[in-house]
């Protein structure tokens, strides 16, 4: 590791599963796993709600890692995605990405605690995890959103007054994955983010 005398030893095991052991990937990872090393289940695209795969994995995984930006009809599957919540941690890289503009409009308080509308240039999933951030942190569901696609986030207005843009460069997507590694606990602010998105 740079600047110390430790060095770090890593490895990746890629396995592609077919037929019968496809539907039981809990039973093929199990074996690998080191006890007491927390497990990161990271999904591309949309998980297969209820399906036997995803809720084996589930049950050995400390940590679910996706990115609602890959999903389609958002925000109509975060309320599947709630109902993982009791049974692992979970992160949203779409929400990782709003860090930045969640800590400005924090700045903002009190001005922003009567906010009626937010509109948000970025991605659906954002515009949706940042309103419904809104709504959890002001204990309103009755803000509305507006939403200008764009693919990443690029702005956000608050009853039509536009907020400046946050200090700073947006992280690369390498660091927003290497932050969620870091994390072992559940995110109350994000779980409720997800849950008033759809209120």
């Amino acid at each position: 590791m740079p600047d110390t005398d430790r060095g770090l030893v890593t490895e990746v095991v890629e396995l592609t599963l077919r037929g019968s052991r496809a539907e039981a990937p809990a039973s093929i990872v199990e074996p690998l796993l080191i006890s007491d090393l927390p497990v990161f289940l990271r999904w591309r695209g949309e998980p297969p709600w209820g399906a036997p795969e995803l809720e084996q994995l589930v049950g050995v995984t400390d940590r679910l890692i996706v990115d609602s930006t890959e999903w389609e009809d958002v925000p109509d599957p975060y309320p599947r995605l709630a109902e993982l919540f009791p049974r692992c941690a979970s992160s949203d890289i779409a929400w990782a990405r709003t860090s930045r503009w969640r800590e400005h409009l924090a700045t903002l308080w009190p001005g922003i605690a009567e906010v009626r509308t937010v509109r948000v240039r970025g991605t659906t999933a954002q515009a949706w995890l940042l309103c419904g951030w809104l709504r959890s942190r002001l204990q309103r569901n009755d803000i509305a959103l507006e939403h200008d696609p764009a693919e990443t986030l690029e702005g956000v207005a608050l009853d039509g007054e536009a907020v400046p843009l946050p200090p700073g460069d947006p992280p690369a997507p390498s660091d927003v994955l290497s932050d969620e590694l870091e994390r072992f606990t559940p995110d109350p602010v994000y779980e409720a983010a997800v849950l008033a998105a759809t209120a």
